[in-house]
């Protein structure tokens, strides 16, 4: 996969012991998986420090070691077949390298970013993709400055595409990850109130997020949301050459969609093509995932896909875990999305629960949505609000969430419908022992990932 040299080079690293010319099979930043003839890298992070496991690593096979400060501790020091790169930041290191194998490929990178919904259009693109190339992508939501490049580090002759999704929640990362990445052709699904803690408004989320627009190389191809109010006024006035998507502006997107219709296997609607229009369903309770189907739709289109084709791949799309995922238990329907939370995510998922119908009481499992700054009050406040037009009973999570308790009493939900817990697993008893959960009962479970909201669905996801 490397030589030492090219570690070296990509890098910049100094080599303070052993063979420049040494082969190299892969890279690790993990001593419990890293294999015989790998390089680690010794990243530091907030909660961990990979150079106190060199010896571990060593002791694996480990041939190349990259990390801070080597020289003291290495240096002089007899190790047969084992090279020692000093850098001075590893996790940059990791970047760098995961850049210098990118460009070895001439290959399109697809990148797709956005306030939600990253990670189902990224999942829709491989589906749809996959149906005549093969697809790298990143797993999960493995978005961020370690996730993306080991992405990256998996990529070889066999693959004809890549699309990856990149994450963000400080100035400067999206750019970085474009980098890295080198994507020929950007995607930016929305631009919503997340990580404001960091990114300072809803103008500062925007700013940072087209910075992907910005880093494309050519042909520059951008996928935009016609439908937001950022993307349409400022995005499209810089971008060379954008195709646009959406459905609530008539005909005011290259990609279009009409006769939306709900049905029992989820979400219907027709986009023009050259030669008539074309059906498609999406078996999902939100409606708002019409926007990340319409991304699949125009990269495939771009990638000379029938619009036949797609529709069969997109009817077949399993949604990814933990989002608006439908689980039934003993006559109770679970709605799972504790995947992530933020203002517009929430209120998606709240529209998507009051469109269901025939249902009995609709109860409301809520966490505390993080890194919303100075506003983070008034978002939960607002919550609340919106909670009690759509649910019977309120179970918040968290301190930030009693005010979501707050705007739900002031909007109509009765005071001894309201439980406000601490934890996760203490609103899982709530659930299970205080509610007397009935059959009919539609339970949504919704918070930050840090929360850890899916604890309330172990054990069957529910004890009733």
């Amino acid at each position: 996969m490397f030589k030492v040299s090219e570690l070296l080079k990509a890098s910049r690293g100094k080599l303070i012991l052993g063979n420049k010319d040494s082969d190299i099979s892969g890279v690790s930043t993990d001593s419990r998986s890293i294999h015989r003839g790998e390089v680690f890298l010794a990243i530091k992070g907030a909660n961990f420090d990979g150079h106190k496991f060199i010896s571990e690593v060593l002791r694996k096979g480990a041939r190349c070691i990259i990390g801070e400060s080597l020289c003291a501790k290495f240096r002089g020091r007899v190790l047969s077949g084992v090279s020692f790169i000093e850098v001075t930041n590893s996790e940059r290191a990791l970047g760098d390298i995961a850049r210098f194998h990118r460009v070895r490929f001439d290959i399109p990178v697809i990148a797709v970013t956005g306030s939600n919904g990253k990670t189902t259009t990224k999942e829709m693109l491989a589906c749809v993709l996959s149906s005549r190339y093969k697809v790298l992508r990143n797993e999960g939501t493995k978005n961020n400055q370690i996730g993306l490049p080991l992405t990256l580090l998996k990529l070889d002759n066999s693959y004809d595409l890549c699309t990856v999704e990149l994450g963000t929640n400080h100035f400067g990362e999206i750019a970085y990850l474009s980098g890295v990445c080198q994507p020929n052709i950007g995607i930016i699904t929305n631009i919503g109130p997340s990580h404001l803690a960091y990114l300072g408004n809803t103008a500062g989320v925007f700013k940072e997020k087209s910075s992907l627009i910005e880093n494309l190389l050519p042909p520059e191809l951008a996928i935009l949301n016609a439908d937001d109010s950022f993307l349409r006024r400022e995005v499209l006035k810089k971008t060379k050459r954008p195709f646009t998507l959406g459905f609530g502006i008539k005909n005011a997107a290259d990609f279009f969609a009409t006769g939306i219709k709900k049905s029992t296997r989820g979400w219907g609607f027709q986009v023009k093509g050259a030669e008539g229009k074309y059906a498609f369903t999406l078996a999902t309770r939100g409606y708002y995932n019409i926007y990340n189907a319409l991304a699949a739709i125009a990269i495939a289109r771009i990638f000379g896909i029938s619009y036949k084709d797609i529709s069969r791949e997109l009817f077949g799309f399993h949604f990814p875990k933990s989002r608006m995922e439908i689980i039934k238990s003993g006559g109770i329907t679970f709605i799972d999305d504790t995947y992530n939370a933020n203002p517009v995510s929430l209120t998606q998922a709240l529209d998507a629960l009051e469109d269901m119908e025939g249902a009995g009481r609709k109860i409301l499992v809520l966490g505390d949505m993080l890194e919303l700054g100075e506003e983070k009050n008034k978002y939960h406040y607002q919550a609340g609000m919106h909670a009690a037009r759509v649910g019977d009973i309120l179970i918040t999570v968290g301190k930030l969430s009693r005010l979501t308790g707050k705007g739900a009493r002031e909007a109509g939900i009765s005071r001894a419908n309201i439980f406000s817990c601490r934890s996760s697993v203490e609103a899982k008893e709530v659930l299970s022992r205080r509610v007397s959960l009935e059959k009919n009962d539609v339970v949504l479970v919704k918070g930050s990932r840090l929360m850890r909201m899916e604890e309330v669905l172990k054990a069957r996801r529910i004890t009733t």
